[in-house]
């Protein structure tokens, strides 16, 4: 099964209330992810034990240059964020180098598909 890995605690947060619901990854990652595949959303250190928070289905993908991401394609990332300005600050931090409004990403829209458990 192929996975969607996050490493910020902050993100595990944000995956559990299911407040993101996208991710905008630097490159292009369509030979890895299809719409339509069914992905195990995890948490965890980059070589470390992993979560796994839910199952999902990628919704939607599309590459283009960051500059041209909308704010809800942004919200849905990261909903503490609106502008391609500020998802450049996110993503040069993350990947530890500079990154800018022309630089391509993917965006991968997921929806959780986790059987509701019985209360």
């Amino acid at each position: 099964m192929y996975a969607l890995n996050f490493y910020s605690p902050i993100v595990a947060d944000q995956l559990r209330s299911r407040r993101k619901t996208a991710t905008i990854r630097l490159g292009n990652k369509t030979s890895k992810y299809k719409k339509g595949m069914v992905v195990a959303v995890l948490v965890g250190n980059r070589f470390g034990a992993r979560q796994r928070i839910f199952d999902a289905v990628i919704d939607k993908i599309e590459v283009k240059p960051l500059g041209d991401c909308s704010p809800r394609e942004i919200e849905r990332d990261n909903p503490e964020l609106r502008r391609p300005e500020q998802m450049e600050t996110f993503l040069s931090q993350l990947y530890n180098r500079e990154v800018t409004e022309e630089d391509l990403v993917t965006v991968i829209h997921f929806s959780d598909i986790t059987p509701e458990r019985a209360a």
